[in-house]
């Protein structure tokens, strides 16, 4: 892919960096100009994708982290301010699905675990980030939603209400800052195979059903990292100057049905 420089000297914060999305993201934004600072838990794949920005030609630094404990987002915003003396963009990009169980099987913990890392991780980084991007009258944000937070259908009880809440969060955050000029954006992502979805491809392949993965959408397939990641990079840049408190759907026409495709007519 040629750059075309649309993060050139921008500083890009980034969790949930360690596979997937967030180093499709990563990656993608290296080649883009941007300089960043990388957060996951898994501190091995961290440091895949820190080879990988390197090898695409960026510069990075990585701090092994869990969103869930603000202690911990709070060190990961100093360290890109340290390092590089602002940050001018923030992907709240890591989550978790939490266990699949039937309803009647979920307790308190599996809820609370999944809102933790997918809604309350993206409020951290919000929060420890804001004043100093409201300071400079610029930022921009985005948080990875899912579909799963637009319709039923998509995923788990708990990972489908934390969803909702990171979009409604989005909206009202974009209200929040948007006097300051920081803008507030969450990419919501269809089937997508991450490291996250892998058992539910390892299933589907093991069982024979391979071939119906993304079969529900209207593009008939399950999409790619990389074509999130070019969602992603779009609303964090000056291209989407104009474009704040929205939730952009990248699903294949997933949401834009009844889930039946070439059934609506």
């Amino acid at each position: 892919m040629n750059s075309n420089g649309r993060l050139k000297e921008k500083i890009a914060v980034i969790t949930g960096a360690a596979s997937g999305i967030g180093r499709a993201t990563a990656i993608l934004f290296a080649r883009e100009g941007a300089n960043l600072v990388l957060v996951d838990v898994q501190e091995t794949g961290l440091k895949e994708t820190l080879a990988a920005v390197k090898e695409a030609g960026g510069e990075a630094v990585i701090i092994p982290g869990d969103v869930s404990v603000e202690q911990e987002v709070k060190a990961l915003i100093a360290l890109g301010l340290n390092t590089y003396g602002r940050i001018d963009i923030l992907i709240n990009n890591a989550g978790i699905t939490g266990r699949m169980v039937g309803l009647e099987e979920q307790d308190g913990e599996d809820w609370k675990k999944v809102l933790e890392v997918n809604l309350l991780g993206a409020v951290y980084g919000i929060k420890h980030v804001a004043r100093h991007m409201q300071e400079r009258g610029s930022g921009a944000i985005v948080n990875t939603a899912s579909v799963a937070g637009i319709r039923s259908g998509a995923g788990g009880n708990a990972y489908s209400a934390s969803k909702a809440a990171l979009i409604n969060f989005t909206q009202t955050a974009a209200c929040d800052l948007g006097g300051s000029n920081v803008r507030v954006n969450a990419v919501c992502p269809g089937l997508i195979e991450t490291g996250m979805t892998k058992p539910v491809f390892d299933y589907a392949r093991s069982s024979g059903k391979g071939a119906k993965l993304g079969s529900r959408c209207e593009l008939r397939r399950y999409g790619r990292p990389e074509e999130i990641a070019a969602a992603i990079l779009f609303l964090a840049s000056d291209e989407a100057s104009f474009v704040t408190g929205q939730a952009l759907a990248v699903d294949g026409g997933n949401t834009a049905s009844l889930n039946l495709p070439g059934m609506k007519f």
